[in-house]
């Protein structure tokens, strides 16, 4: 009897050690897979396509505060701010590629590197960019806005009559612009001369947007500082805001379900996989 006993035991023993080494196994297994699935989607957002969302309204009324959209990583080659987390660091660009006039592009900002900027681009290198009056000159030429409508918009808390227009740009791209007047901070400016190897970008809502007008906050994008084309809208949403903040006891409680019900709402699914450079 104990010699069965023993037997038992030692069994036993190895059929914990064999549970023991499969869970371990299965362990091993799901660090793996975690680890390439990583290493893919690094791969991806490095050289494919990069998430970004819009938390400003400086290119109104072409993208909203709550759009989310895909950049085209590949669009103007790779530079070291291609890279998540600055990871590879070198000089220049590779399979660089110049874009476009209208494009609207992701950026490094020029005077502080640690943020993404999008922006339309305006100026190519060479060009002589100059706003007059609230229009737009390229290389001393009148760029023809067409007025379509005014719109009361309330942009960072602040509601105004903007009028909205229908620019075109030398190349024919168009697009829309917004104007509350022509006589704001960058209405009327200097002549600037796009540098070799940089842009002027712009922002659509031309009276409420930090952009290359403003040449000691941010200035022309040296062709280094692209991270990519913004391609098209993912996902957008106005947001609850503070519609379900709530007090009380149980306030967590009610704030999710609040939200359970507006988030829905919220959502605006007319822009759902629309072309940002076609809008």
């Amino acid at each position: 009897m104990k010699e069965n006993g023993n037997k038992e035991m030692i069994e036993q023993g190895a059929m914990e050690v064999k549970i023991k080494e499969k869970d371990e196994d299965d362990i091993i297994e799901l660090v793996k897979a975690m680890a390439v699935a990583a290493a893919v989607a690094l791969l991806i957002r490095s050289f494919a396509f990069e998430p970004f969302n819009i938390p400003s309204g400086s290119l109104l009324p072409t993208l909203q505060i709550g759009d989310y959209l895909f950049v085209e990583k590949y669009a103007y080659g790779y530079s070291k701010y291609s890279f998540p987390f600055d990871l590879i660091n070198f000089d220049g660009r590779i399979f660089g590629a110049q874009p476009r006039r209208g494009d609207i592009a992701v950026f490094r900002q020029p005077k502080k590197t640690g943020i993404d900027y999008i922006k339309r681009i305006i100026g190519l290198p060479g060009d002589k960019i100059q706003v007059r009056d609230g229009v737009l000159h390229i290389n001393d030429k009148m760029v023809m806005r067409d007025f379509r409508n005014a719109e009361t918009i309330t942009d960072e808390g602040r509601s105004a009559l903007y009028k909205r227009y229908i620019e075109t740009l030398p190349n024919g791209v168009q697009h829309y612009i917004y104007e509350i007047s022509d006589d704001g901070r960058y209405d009327n400016t200097p002549e600037y001369t796009v540098p070799e190897g940089a842009y002027f970008a712009m922002g659509d809502n031309r009276d409420s947007s930090l952009d290359s007008r403003a040449q000691d906050e941010l200035g022309f994008v040296p062709a280094e500082n692209l991270i990519g084309r913004a391609w098209f809208i993912f996902f957008s949403t106005e947001g609850t805001g503070n519609k379900c903040d709530k007090q009380g006891g149980l306030a967590a409680i009610a704030s999710f379900g609040c939200k359970l019900v507006e988030w829905p709402q919220a959502v605006r699914y007319g822009r759902f996989f629309k072309n940002v450079n076609k809008i």
